[in-house]
């Protein structure tokens, strides 16, 4: 069965990266072809820091899943933690008890609210170790320093920037239709 993922992931690694290339070596053509040596240059800074920013973020999320995943193993075979956390109170199991139920004080809605407002700190603590990870900061930091060097030296054009800049996003748009397909 881990072989089976493992071969996905690289067919669908080596997928996205033929992908990413195809366009941005459609738009280094037309660059070239058209003589805008300025477009070429933007697009192609952008580019690459959309790549590092996007790869960044997708390296950082999922180490904090599996992180994540590793500290929810359990021996049990049916135990399953989505159920637990979608049906917390057993709400949807097939002998439900019917109670009559009146309305809450201030007092209970107080007590029923911490556990929402501690998990809602906790989830945001994990999700903060995937969204500030070392690779998706890399990834601004050469946005940024693209970003400046373009513009201290005058190169900047920026709707050649912007364009290079989605060059990405337009990629995963099409890996995503692609995948879906097959």
């Amino acid at each position: 069965m881990d072989m089976i993922i493992v071969q996905m992931k690289r067919i669908m690694r080596n997928k996205a990266i033929k992908i990413f290339f195809i366009i941005d070596f459609g738009v280094v053509l037309f660059c070239v072809l058209s003589g805008h040596n300025d477009w070429l240059i933007n697009t192609q800074i952008a580019f690459f820091s959309s790549l590092m920013v996007t790869v960044g973020s997708y390296l950082g999320y999922q180490k904090n899943v599996q992180n994540r995943a590793q500290e929810h193993i359990n021996e049990d075979d049916n135990y399953d933690e989505v159920d637990k956390m979608d049906d917390k109170y057993d709400l949807y199991s097939p002998q439900v008890e019917q109670i009559e139920v009146s309305e809450p004080t201030p007092q209970e809605i107080k007590e029923a609210m911490k556990p929402i407002k501690q998990n809602y700190f906790s989830n945001f603590k994990s999700g903060f170790s995937g969204m500030a990870s070392l690779y998706r900061l890399f990834g601004y930091v050469g946005l940024i320093v693209g970003f400046f060097y373009l513009n201290n030296n005058g190169y900047l054009h920026v709707i050649s920037y912007a364009f290079g800049f989605i060059i990405v996003p337009i990629s995963a748009l099409i890996l995503s239709v692609s995948m879906k397909k097959e």
